[in-house]
């Protein structure tokens, strides 16, 4: 073999490594754009579903809009026994009470465990991980009967007081993973400044605390908005009803099901969802990002 012949061969190769390595992120992105299409698919056909009328729903499966059938909107807001607005508001008086219990109760809990020393801490703790574990079928029985005998059924009281407890154990391991992360010269240093427990907490701990925190207001928004099991349990008459129970109203058996509207409300009741992760995209990647085992 020449000169000629090899210095001819590694130029191919190096034109054809080039060449590959230009069309291997493009052909990445494409792959990712192709399985992302088939994950958003159910979203946006049901958005399309909102648009038209309710006949031809089921009939074409496509995502084309021959004519908008904007009416879906102006008969779903008022096809329930009372305007969707006050299940919008109900939803919102839930998620606003579960938020701010689990930050209150949650971020308590978390620094008792990361900061003090108290007899049985490992223990509890555990019984705190163990917890995350455990269904909420398995406990949905015993906390109904207590519930019922305290008067709290269809009411908004089973949804959120529990809240104020730091039932969500989730959270307070988050939290937990976080303080355990700043450093506690920090803490001594206010100590040297006059600040007991409680001064530490709220002055130096939270503070810091903010990445954890909005990542446990986000993942409760989302978490409560979205939930359906409990606010079905707990919540009987009409006009208490939360968004997911009154969605749940427009499938009727025993007569047609008005899909459109039932499509319509479902693409309003994703937009606050949307917008709370659009807006704490930020903070719920950063605290995630900073709350591992350190």
């Amino acid at each position: 073999m020449t000169t000629e012949t090899i210095r001819s061969s590694l130029a191919a190769r190096r034109t054809t490594g080039v060449s590959w390595a230009r069309v291997r992120p493009v052909l990445i992105h494409v792959a990712l754009a192709a399985a992302a299409l088939v994950m958003l698919y159910p979203l946006i056909w049901m958005v399309v579903s909102s648009l038209r009328p309710g006949n031809e729903i089921f009939r074409e499966p496509g995502i084309l809009v021959r004519d908008l059938h904007i009416d879906n909107y102006r008969l779903g807001w008022n096809a329930l026994a009372e305007p969707f607005t006050r299940y919008l508001l109900n939803s919102a008086a839930v998620v606003l009470g579960a938020i701010l219990g689990n930050l209150v109760s949650c971020s308590m809990a978390a620094y008792a465990f990361a900061r003090l020393d108290f007899n049985g801490k490992k223990f509890w703790f555990a019984i705190m991980l163990v917890s995350i574990m455990l269904p909420i079928h398995v406990v949905i029985v015993p906390q109904y009967i207590l519930f019922s005998q305290a008067g709290w059924i269809n009411t908004f009281l089973p949804l959120v007081v529990p809240k104020l407890l730091a039932t969500d154990a989730f959270f307070v391991f988050l939290m937990v993973q976080f303080i355990r992360g700043i450093p506690r010269e920090l803490d001594e240093a206010a100590r040297i400044d006059g600040c007991g427990r409680a001064g530490i907490f709220l002055r130096v701990i939270l503070p810091l605390m903010t990445p954890a925190l909005a990542t446990t207001a986000i993942f409760t928004f989302i978490w409560t908005w979205n939930d359906f099991f409990s606010q079905l349990i707990y919540l009987t008459d009409p006009k208490m009803y939360t968004v997911p129970v009154a969605l749940r109203s427009f499938v009727d058996a025993t007569s047609s099901t008005n899909w459109g509207s039932m499509f319509a409300m479902s693409v309003v009741s994703l937009v606050p969802v949307f917008l709370a992760f659009l807006l704490g995209q930020r903070f719920l990647i950063k605290g995630i990002a900073t709350t591992g085992i350190k």
